[in-house]
């Protein structure tokens, strides 16, 4: 469960493009990468497009904690592997969303690799 606001979830769902930062084990912040975002529903949701060999997304799962920063939001988040993602509706939702970037762009968004590394982010 999140603790997004109704505020923070459409300024994040509506940008394009959102700053993300993991925590270093030494609770330090990683460099900030900046990557698409998608909401649906009340969840948001992050893909990495080179899938699990992302090094953002690997940093990640070693330490599922880090920052988000997007439109005048900048939130502490954990990173979910949701079991329960609906992963068609994240599809659309890229499709959606990026449509005018063509396929070049989000066809490896909604690639089963990047399917695989769909990461919920959760406000704490």
């Amino acid at each position: 469960m999140s603790d997004w606001t109704a505020e923070e979830l459409d300024k994040i769902g509506a940008a394009d493009e959102l700053e993300i930062a993991a925590l270093r084990s030494d609770g330090s912040l990683r460099p900030y990468t900046t990557i698409w975002v998608v909401r649906v529903g009340d969840d948001l949701y992050v893909r990495s497009f080179r899938g699990h060999d992302g090094a953002w997304f690997r940093s990640v799962l070693r330490r599922p904690e880090g920052r988000i920063r997007v439109g005048g939001v900048e939130r502490e988040v954990a990173f979910e592997e949701p079991a329960d993602a609906d992963h068609g509706a994240i599809d659309r939702a890229y499709r959606s969303k990026y449509a005018r970037y063509g396929g070049t762009y989000v066809d490896p968004m909604v690639s089963p690799g990047a399917a695989a590394a769909t990461l919920r982010l959760n406000a704490r």
